[in-house]
């Protein structure tokens, strides 16, 4: 799925289903299910509503996703349960893509960390961020010709840089990241990612993602 200007999340693999979840918990009782039914998901919803969470860790998927740094800074605070490989600036040498945001929005006025509305002046905002991107990317590419290594040179790179990464998660990480990234206190770029994560995983884990919607 496309997310923002130039990102994207991509599902590389997937292990297990709502069944594994439910077999993963039965086995305490020597039991086992073929195919999902009634009583199987009053259980989902048992396991979740009383944090007996482990069940839903047999379950894993692997994501590809492209994202501005800060949005990726965020997102790697999630590190319980998963596993996560970037693409590094030591080994290559960037082609450097920015995020450009569509509006600017201005600071809330309660929430310290929270934004709201669109800024009066956006042209002036795009014009001064332009700006600064276009110096950044000539910086970055001078330092290079000056011989100073890529490691060092990628400093001057802002943090609105798309990168991509690797991101491994159990069911139960997955489930975590969504309940927290996609509540309205989030920043507005990286909900948008974990609405195209639930958009994906959904597809696969259909019943685990309605108990998570109704904790």
């Amino acid at each position: 799925m496309n997310v923002l200007d130039k990102g994207f999340v991509r599902l590389v693999d997937v292990m297990g289903s709502d069944l594994s979840v439910v077999n993963a918990a039965r086995i305490s009782f020597g039991r086992e299910s073929d195919s999902m039914n009634d009583k199987d998901r009053k259980l989902l919803r048992y396991l979740w509503d009383h944090q007996h969470t482990s069940p839903f860790r047999h379950a894993t998927l692997q994501f590809h996703t492209k994202a501005p740094l800060f949005v990726l800074r965020q997102w790697m605070k999630h590190q319980v349960g998963c596993a996560w490989n970037e693409i590094s600036g030591r080994y290559v040498k960037f082609n450097p893509e920015f995020y450009v945001p569509s509006t600017w929005r201005e600071q809330h006025q309660s929430n310290k960390q929270g934004s709201q509305g669109e800024i009066a002046d956006s042209k002036s905002a795009d014009i001064l961020y332009e700006s600064n991107m276009k110096c950044a990317v000539e910086d970055y590419y001078e330092l290079l010709a000056m011989g100073v290594c890529k490691e060092q040179a990628r400093m001057v790179l802002p943090l609105s840089l798309y990168s991509e990464c690797y991101w491994t998660a159990s069911l139960q990480a997955v489930l975590h990241f969504l309940k927290l990234r996609e509540d309205e206190h989030s920043q507005k770029e990286i909900r948008d990612y974990a609405h195209s994560v639930r958009v994906i995983t959904e597809k696969h884990f259909p019943e685990s993602l309605k108990v998570e919607q109704h904790s």
